[in-house]
């Protein structure tokens, strides 16, 4: 064996060593920068999945919302037509009854019975009498449909309810006294015109 494969010189055994450390320095680098680089495209993959996991729940979360409210708003939706329906039809009545009372009301007090002559008296009484009576019956039917019911809290209070009437059994005496004070000044009406008309008689003879 030659002394050219084991060269006994210890520059040339320095030299081989400071080659191995170098190509090992290289890889050891190579090898942190590929670490360094997996690092970020780990944290990179991380953040991705935390945007995608918001995500995912931002989408269930709207599912459940448009399923809610997409139950509440057509169930609600049903009652609201149900209740313009009836509200519509209250609407009609009251217009209805607003014209009666407004006609029977100009009628009744376009009544002067100063101006009835002797002759027209009779005929003229009975048509007054006629309308009083119709405007009542008008009156009567109509009561039931224009009157609201007052909340709870409102009928609770004893001295409110002495003063206004809003009392929570309104008897047959309740709905007399009210009727006879309604018709009370068309009666009184009635009463003079018969005295105009028997007056009106007397000095005639």
């Amino acid at each position: 064996m030659s002394s050219a494969e084991y060269p006994n010189d210890p520059d040339s055994l320095l030299d081989l060593e400071e080659d191995v450390q170098e190509d090992l320095g290289e890889e050891v680098q190579k090898t942190n920068t590929e670490l360094e680089k997996l690092r970020r495209q780990l944290e990179d993959i991380e953040k991705q999945k935390v945007k995608l996991e918001e995500l995912k729940r931002r989408q269930d979360e709207l599912e459940i919302g448009r399923a809610e409210m997409t139950d509440k708003l057509t169930r609600s939706l049903v009652v609201v037509h149900r209740e313009t329906e009836e509200a519509q039809k209250r609407l009609e009545t009251l217009n209805a009854i607003h014209n009666s009372f407004t006609q029977h009301l100009r009628f009744i007090e376009g009544v002067n019975p100063k101006l009835w002559g002797a002759s027209e008296l009779p005929k003229e009484l009975s048509k007054a009498l006629s309308a009083v009576e119709e405007a009542r019956s008008d009156f009567s039917k109509a009561q039931p449909k224009i009157s609201i019911e007052e909340p709870a809290e409102s009928l609770s209070g004893g001295a409110y309810d002495a003063e206004y009437g809003y009392a929570e059994d309104r008897g047959f005496s309740y709905w007399l006294m009210n009727g006879i004070a309604f018709t009370l000044p068309l009666s009184v009406l009635g009463l003079l015109a018969l005295m105009v008309w028997v007056l009106t008689l007397l000095s005639a003879n």
